[in-house]
């Protein structure tokens, strides 16, 4: 009984994971892409609106941080961003050196009308497999992330039960065979 627990684990299955969250990926993220590509805009414009969306006035080094990139990454999405006044910027009270970003109101308008098309497919998805599946799911993604993503996930106050029951290193809380691509 203790190998078929661990069918999952077979090269196929994990293949079969990948191929869900390509897909599934390309789908969740197609209604926001149209909205952008109108607006002369793609996914690095989103991740920026999402994340000031979900954490007004961060910095610009705190947004660095969750989007792992480079300045000139950030730069070359924000600068946009701010001239067609989507996003503005404020220089912080205790640190001048600081810029503070915040969405306008119309990207305030832009970054819902985002999140409501992708709300939906999540929705409609989370309807589908039921609350166990969605918790399954959630513990997954969580270990997806490697350390940095993870604090950075709970920087944005996403914390629960499958954040804390997951060790630092999954592969560590499984038996040795498991790790193995071909297990049975």
């Amino acid at each position: 009984m203790a190998g078929r627990n661990l069918l999952f684990l077979r090269e196929e299955e994990l293949r079969l994971a990948q191929d869900l969250l390509f897909f599934g990926y390309r789908d969740f993220t197609a209604g926001p892409d149209a909205i952008l590509a109108e607006l002369g805009m793609g996914r690095a414009h989103h991740r920026v609106l999402h994340f000031l969306g979900r954490r007004p006035g961060l910095t610009v080094g705190e947004l660095l941080g969750i989007l792992a990139i480079t300045k000139q990454s950030l730069a070359r999405v924000l600068t946009p961003l701010v001239a067609q006044g989507y996003v503005a910027q404020s220089t912080g009270r205790a640190d001048r050196r600081q810029r503070h970003l915040s969405l306008t109101p119309a990207g305030e308008a832009l970054e819902r009308r985002l999140f409501e098309r992708q709300r939906e497919t999540v929705t409609r998805a989370y309807r589908e497999a039921g609350p166990a599946a969605v918790e399954g799911f959630r513990h997954v993604m969580r270990g997806l992330m490697g350390p940095e993503a993870r604090r950075g996930l709970e920087r944005l106050g996403n914390r629960g039960p499958a954040a804390s029951a997951i060790p630092p290193n999954p592969a560590a809380a499984m038996p040795a065979a498991a790790t193995k691509s071909k297990a049975s």
